[in-house]
């Protein structure tokens, strides 16, 4: 048992945080840079307005709520702008492997629409799959997930950095970027 006196309980409490967590740790996270998302937007709308092959028809790109919506004419058109705002996006350094596309719907006539989400952050499957991949991999690091982030901490910084080398090995198929390494 220990036992504090009131100058002893001043002297913990004295010293900064960073030496009572002296694990290094880094964060896994899913980040997209908004300001280029509505700058490609805005490039695909004026490159679909100056395009022959849209004259005359209501074809154009929305954003909002981290939702690109798609509009067309008719299928055929909707693959052409789905392809338009993907160069676009790549060209912005926007990583696609961050959008999920929805299905594609029929609007009034002919006219079709369809709502691509673009994912920011580490959802819930993901981060129990990376959990899951690290405690498997019988590496000394623990993961948490902590909010829409994991954070993976250890006792030496070799082990982090093969955690790191790892989950860029067995995930592809989501944008992850790794941040706050802290020794």
């Amino acid at each position: 048992m220990l036992f504090f006196s009131a100058g002893n309980l001043s002297a913990v409490f004295s010293y900064p945080y960073y030496f009572l967590n002296t694990m290094p740790s880094f964060d896994i996270v899913s980040e997209i840079n908004e300001v280029e998302v509505r700058n490609a937007v805005d490039q695909a709308n004026k490159e679909i307005g100056n395009r022959f092959d849209f004259k005359g028809s209501d074809a154009r790109v929305e954003y909002a709520d981290k939702t690109l919506t798609l509009f067309a004419d008719d299928d055929f058109k909707l693959d052409q702008i789905k392809d338009v705002i993907v160069g676009r996006l790549t060209k912005r350094s926007v990583d696609v492997r961050a959008l999920k596309d929805g299905n594609k719907e029929k609007i009034s006539g002919n006219k079709v629409k369809q709502a691509i989400t673009v994912r920011a952050g580490v959802e819930q499957d993901l981060g129990k799959k990376i959990i899951k991949l690290i405690k498997d991999s019988k590496m000394k690091v623990q993961a948490s997930i902590q909010g829409d982030s994991v954070r993976v901490t250890g006792a030496k910084r070799d082990d982090l950095q093969n955690a790191i080398a790892l989950v860029k090995k067995s995930i592809t198929d989501y944008p992850l970027q790794y941040q706050n390494f802290r020794d």
